[in-house]
């Protein structure tokens, strides 16, 4: 009897120990939250929807940990140069939410070959990809002043958006 309840306890204690599966969100400014400078409007990293993602998911019972890799600024090429260190053993999942910095910077040439090559990256670790795009059609009535960035309500837009697919993933199966 004193085995069985030992062998249970272990069973529990590496459960409650295990290392949740990942889920990275790779983006710039709406994914980080907030812009910079001119354009700073926003919700702090609490409020984006990295975050709120990872409380839906909890409520639904999923323990997947939601690390936010935005850069407000950030184009696709800086995304593909910081991915390999954004993504780590555990990440199931990339949400990837490009964003419109490409163009604001003369890179809009590159914008598809480097989503490309971002998907091709994490499909190589067997990493599934959710593109988080047309943001205006998902959150439109929650831009803010600056028409580029979105309000908590807007933030929580997206993650509703997200949650169905994150909750059917790898991340919330493991």
């Amino acid at each position: 009897m004193r085995r069985a309840a030992v062998l249970g306890l272990a069973i529990a204690l590496t459960t409650f120990g295990a290392t949740a599966a990942e889920v990275v969100a790779l983006g710039a400014s709406n994914t980080e939250g907030k812009g910079r400078g001119a354009t700073a409007d926003g919700v702090p990293r609490s409020q984006a929807f990295p975050a709120q993602l990872q409380q839906m998911l909890a409520a639904q019972g999923c323990r997947a940990k939601v690390a936010n890799a935005g850069i407000a600024g950030d184009t696709t090429g800086g995304m593909l140069r910081r991915m390999p260190k954004a993504i780590g053993k555990d990440t199931r999942v990339l949400i990837l939410q490009p964003g419109g910095n490409d163009a604001r910077r003369g890179e809009a040439a590159d914008r598809e070959s480097n989503i490309a090559s971002i998907k091709a990256l994490a499909a190589s670790r067997g990493i599934e990809v959710i593109m988080l795009e047309s943001l205006n059609r998902i959150a439109g009535g929650y831009r803010l002043a600056d028409g580029q960035h979105y309000s908590f309500e807007g933030h929580t837009a997206f993650a509703r958006y997200l949650a169905p697919s994150v909750l059917s993933s790898a991340a919330c199966r493991a």
